[in-house]
């Protein structure tokens, strides 16, 4: 081959990797828009229901706590929660100073593991539902990434709400809409993990709604789950 080819194949080749890229950066641009345009579309419609949402806390597996409330957003986007659960029962006083000491003791512990829940919740309602303004303000920083594949895509996010921490959200292609959502996070550092799934569902008229999330501490081995129901229009 002669050097005039090569550079010729050379120059061929580079500029079909250019608009490749360039191909594949509209196409990121495009979800993008369109995410943002499907969220904000389904936040307006969410705002018509009420529904129930049942919060299982679980330790090392075993489940210890299991709460119920209805929810709707209120003006400002924000889910607005009502308890379903009756007042708990107050708890007799053990006898004895050996009795009072175990029970202080399992409290604490109680106490413990109840406010890292709440934690873990309160990070999680960080990631989701996702902001169109985090995700705008990812794709202006390259921080978002498009890996297609068959009957839907994904839109891979790093330094979503805090350094190092990873988003992986499902598209389903042909209606627009999120189908999963994957995150790995932390607590107070790296090595206090948290990893939160999300699954989706589509109501009736179309709406398209958190049907679960699961929050998982690591280093705790404590467990969130959270599941949303009945669907009503107010």
């Amino acid at each position: 081959m002669s050097r005039k080819s090569l550079l010729s194949l050379l120059f061929v080749a580079s500029f079909a990797s250019v608009c490749a890229l360039y191909a594949q950066e509209d196409g990121l641009q495009q979800q993008v828009a369109q995410l943002k345009e499907s969220m904000a579309k389904n936040k307006q419609a969410l705002a018509q229901y009420t529904w129930v949402e049942t919060v299982t806390i679980s330790l090392k597996g075993q489940e210890k706590k299991q709460q119920h409330f209805q929810v709707q957003n209120g003006p400002d986007g924000k889910p607005q929660k009502t308890s379903l659960d009756p007042a708990p029962a107050a708890q007799p006083e053990s006898s004895g100073r050996g009795g009072r000491l175990k029970q202080r003791v399992v409290e604490k512990k109680k106490e413990e593991y109840e406010d890292y829940a709440e934690q873990m919740k309160a990070l999680a309602q960080q990631y989701v539902p996702p902001d169109k303004d985090l995700i705008q303000a990812a794709y202006a920083k390259g921080n978002i990434s498009m890996v297609p594949g068959p009957g839907g895509l994904k839109l891979v996010i790093h330094n979503y709400v805090k350094p190092g921490d990873s988003m992986t959200l499902t598209i389903d292609k042909e209606q627009k809409q999120l189908e999963s959502i994957q995150i790995a996070s932390y607590m107070d550092g790296p090595s206090d993990g948290m990893n939160l799934t999300v699954r989706f569902d589509r109501l009736p008229d179309g709406t398209n709604h958190v049907s679960s999330t699961t929050v998982e501490g690591v280093s705790k081995q404590l467990t969130v789950a959270t599941q949303n129901a009945n669907y009503q229009k107010r």
